[in-house]
């Protein structure tokens, strides 16, 4: 939510200043509610959203995290271009020190080429239009990955996510030559599941953990129209456990990357 309230003021062209004198509100309190420092009520976010004249569309999918925020898990099932999850993955990324992500049979989206993650989106119940903000929102994400201070990355994928032909094979190629490119970062660890290891609890689905440097561990769920953002200290905790696991089953980073060139030819 506050990410939100950040982005329809910056989008207005209004100066976090210049906004909180228009409301009356202590420019310091805004800044707070913008980083989610303190929770705004609905009455102030519902005001924030009318000076800034939002459309209805958006105005409606804010005030309803406003409304949900103090709870503790959230479940976001709106199929439309931008959904309210995605908001809400783009500021874990940016605040996060660590993610983990469990991915049994796609690529994770912070390592999908453009073809890939075009190539997915085209064959996903998206209209194009939704497809192409959601392509370009993706590919902005993987900024997180480079720069100055670069998010540290542990992937552990399925085998098959990467036997599985998205696209066609010139597509799946240039993505897994991309995934070894990625995986000899300092910052990105790439590991494999590989085929044959049996049942475990991660084939039921993908999952992501943020750590962040003071605040708790939240897990993100994501599914074809509806995410999750779970929190509680004991489902966090079980989703770690799950990384464990999963961790003991995948091979080493060196026989991932073998594993990759093999998967390349």
């Amino acid at each position: 939510m506050s990410a939100s309230l950040r982005e329809v003021r910056e989008a207005r062209k209004f100066g976090l200043r210049e906004l909180a004198r228009a409301l009356e509100v202590d420019p310091r309190l805004l800044s707070q509610w913008e980083l989610g420092i303190r929770v705004p009520p609905v009455e102030e976010v519902a005001r924030i959203l009318g000076y800034l004249r939002v459309d209805r569309v958006v105005t409606n999918r804010i005030l309803a995290l406003a409304q949900h925020v103090k709870q503790p898990n959230w479940l976001d099932s709106n199929p439309s271009d931008l959904p309210a999850a995605l908001t809400g993955v783009m500021q874990c990324e940016r605040s996060a020190s660590l993610i983990t992500n469990w991915s049994p049979l796609i690529i994770p989206g912070l390592l999908q080429t453009p073809d890939y993650a075009r190539a997915q989106l085209t064959a996903s119940d998206i209209k194009p239009e939704h497809a192409d903000a959601r392509l370009v929102a993706r590919l902005k994400r993987q900024r997180i990955l480079s720069g100055y201070d670069p998010v540290r990355l542990r992937v552990i994928i399925s085998e098959l996510a990467i036997r599985e032909v998205v696209g066609d094979a010139a597509i799946m190629s240039d993505q897994v030559d991309h995934l070894l490119t990625s995986a000899v970062r300092a910052n990105i660890s790439v590991r494999i599941v590989p085929a044959g290891v049996g049942y475990h609890p991660g084939k039921i689905g993908m999952f992501t953990l943020y750590d962040f440097p003071s605040d708790p561990t939240i897990v993100y769920l994501e599914h074809h129209h509806a995410s999750a953002f779970v929190n509680e200290l004991d489902a966090t905790a079980a989703y770690r456990k799950l990384v464990k696991l999963l961790s003991d089953k995948a091979l080493a980073e060196d026989a991932s990357q073998a594993l990759l060139r093999e998967a390349a030819r």
